[in-house]
């Protein structure tokens, strides 16, 4: 890919990631177990790991958006380390947002085919969690489909060079 490709895609990912970053940090600001409870009584410990995941995932596109920001100040524009950031916020953030790690809710694949939300939670959770998961699923996935080039790619690339 070219250098103004690169790079444009880099601007892309940017606004996204402090679009997203925005939505999070309002979200968590105001959230917290016992008002998740009051909204809907349920799984204390599973309410804490929902917050977990999503405060690691604000951390993630935090340190993606910084690393976006200082290569898109340098000059000249340096493709590799683009290219390598790219591959970071796919794999840091996307794959986080869509199968966590520490299984706070997983992707339903199917749910692609029938034009459903494919993010699915293991319990019951409160109607603000779902709306924010829903609200930030479509750029996500979108964000996913646009940056699945540089996780073959970048990977093609490093064993090439081994």
């Amino acid at each position: 890919m070219g250098n103004s490709l690169v790079k444009m895609q880099l601007k892309d990912v940017g606004e996204f990631l402090t679009s997203t970053i925005g939505t999070l940090e309002n979200y968590l600001n105001e959230t917290t177990i016992s008002k998740m409870e009051q909204e809907l009584s349920g799984d204390s410990s599973y309410y804490k790991l929902i917050l977990s995941n999503l405060r690691k995932l604000l951390v993630y596109c935090e340190e993606g958006l910084d690393a976006c920001s200082v290569i898109l100040q340098s000059e000249p524009f340096q493709k590799p380390p683009a290219e390598k950031t790219l591959y970071r916020i796919f794999h840091q953030c996307i794959e986080e947002f869509f199968s966590p790690k520490n299984d706070a809710w997983f992707e339903d694949s199917r749910s692609a085919y029938t034009g459903r939300n494919s993010i699915k939670f293991y319990k019951s959770v409160p109607e603000s969690v779902q709306k924010l998961v829903k609200g930030l699923e479509g750029e996500f996935q979108r964000v996913r489909e646009e940056l699945e080039y540089y996780e073959t790619d970048y990977r093609t690339k490093m064993i090439q060079s081994k």
